[in-house]
């Protein structure tokens, strides 16, 4: 079924693909789920503010002061959002699990990226990823894949070390060749 952006007439994919998929996440778990999250922050912002200083000085606003009135108000919103998630429609369907993978397939392998960065640096780790995509995804010549990530990364380098004097983070490659 693809992407589900393409139109057909006067419905998209995507609306067919609802109608016949098994919902992985219905509206009202990804709308409670999403609330919950937003208040644990909106909580968290209130008290750090308040141990900072959330009052009012002779000489004006203590530095918690607007912060913390920010979170209440992003908490109060997040109970509405609560309130209105659990008293609403139950079963209608947020994302299917053909959809949920196509996610997948992208957000795994970017979470994994993200990590390898602090290990190998950002030059080899984007390396690995560029390849990655080409051979996994794009189904790429292994010699391809392998030359354009390398090649992409020593433009990088390039650019952001030697043009721009912007050191971005190496890993034990760069450091055993001196970078």
């Amino acid at each position: 079924m693809g992407w589900g952006a393409t139109i057909r007439g006067d419905t998209f994919m995507s609306e067919q693909l609802h109608d016949t998929a098994p919902a992985a996440i219905t509206v009202r778990a990804a709308e409670i789920a999403t609330a919950l999250l937003i208040a644990i922050g909106a909580v968290v912002v209130m008290v750090s503010n308040y141990q900072v200083g959330a009052g009012w000085e002779p000489d004006g606003p203590q530095a918690g002061y607007f912060p913390m009135r920010i979170g209440a108000i992003i908490f109060i919103a997040c109970m509405v959002v609560l309130w209105q998630a659990w008293h609403g429609e139950k079963n209608k369907v947020f994302v299917t699990w053909p959809q949920l993978r196509q996610v997948a397939v992208i957000l795994v392998p970017l979470t994994v990226y993200v990590a390898l960065i602090a290990f190998l640096g950002i030059y080899v780790a984007s390396a690995i990823f560029i390849a990655g995509f080409m051979l996994v995804i794009g189904k790429f010549a292994w010699w391809r894949a392998v030359l354009t990530g390398v090649a992409i990364n020593l433009v990088l380098f390039w650019i952001f070390e030697m043009q721009f004097r912007v050191p971005l983070p190496k890993g034990p490659l760069e450091a055993a060749l001196g970078f």
